[in-house]
């Protein structure tokens, strides 16, 4: 059993962890975001300098290290998107009434530069597990990818729970571009693909043998889908997410009522605010 859990916890810590510690470094006031991105490029250049030298260790603790260096590399492109170092051409809301193509085509351009940023890195995570005994990095950079397209594409779309306190102050304008309704008709598709495919990666994990490379890789690589399905419900389903990360909320303390101690009828009015529709 513990076979399965210790690479399950320690997937489900890095992504609650990596959640938080973003949402706090991105609330901090804007004279550190230089020290933070030198910081965080240098952990990713430690990752990559990890990545060439793990590609080919296919044993428990290459698929420990390949992930936490795959982990490592998403996680720079979160944090220089939310710093607003590596965001789009358009830094702007969209005007009042925008919407259908126009509105999607601005929606692209706010996060191009994200976007070819992520492309650029996946290559070469391609790159260095190409045809090497360890790819761990890359299915994991390349899950993480997947799920963060997908719930973007539905806050779009529209979602009843936006999240909009977690986006920090210089990112603002990006609220223009969430919509609150219901449901859209991606989400469904979403997560009905997402859940098969975790259901395939568990029987994966489950039919690798024991204590093996092999299992200890699909355990993570499921932990990951069973996240990014979590994360889709957490769109819908009327829960206290915010709970989770609190402590990294705390920077965002001026907007998000619960970092900030406001009464319950203060953080009632401030979740059931509704954003501009499209």
């Amino acid at each position: 059993m513990l076979d399965y859990a210790c690479p399950a916890l320690y997937a489900l810590f890095l992504w609650w962890f990596g959640t938080g510690a973003v949402l706090f470094l991105d609330g901090l006031p804007t004279a550190t975001f230089r020290r933070t991105m030198m910081v965080a490029t240098a952990v990713f250049a430690v990752a990559l300098v990890g990545l060439v030298l793990t590609a080919d260790s296919a044993s428990v603790a290459g698929a420990y290290a390949a992930f936490t260096f795959g982990f490592f590399a998403w996680g720079w492109q979160e944090i220089s998107f939310y710093l607003g170092y590596v965001t789009g051409p358009r830094r702007h809301a969209c005007h009042e009434g925008c919407s259908g193509w126009p509105h999607f085509l601005h929606g692209i351009q706010v996060t191009l530069y994200h976007e070819i940023k992520i492309l650029l890195t996946a290559a070469v995570l391609l790159a260095v597990c190409w045809e090497a005994a360890n790819p761990l990095a890359l299915w994991s950079f390349l899950i993480l990818w997947g799920m963060h397209q997908s719930a973007k594409l539905n806050v779009f779309l529209g979602v009843p729970n936006l999240s909009e306190d977690f986006l920090p102050d210089h990112l603002l304008f990006l609220r223009s571009f969430l919509t609150r309704r219901p449901m859209n008709l991606l989400f469904p598709l979403s997560v009905t693909v997402a859940t098969v495919a975790t259901a395939w990666m568990i029987g994966e994990a489950a039919s690798a043998e024991p204590g093996s490379y092999q299992q200890t890789a699909d355990t993570f690589l499921a932990a990951l889908l069973v996240v990014g399905v979590l994360e889709h419900w957490f769109l819908v389903l009327p829960l206290p997410t915010a709970a989770l990360w609190e402590w990294g909320l705390k920077t965002h303390g001026h907007r998000h009522p619960a970092a900030a101690g406001h009464d319950d009828e203060t953080l009632v009015k401030s979740v059931a605010d509704p954003v501009r529709p499209l």
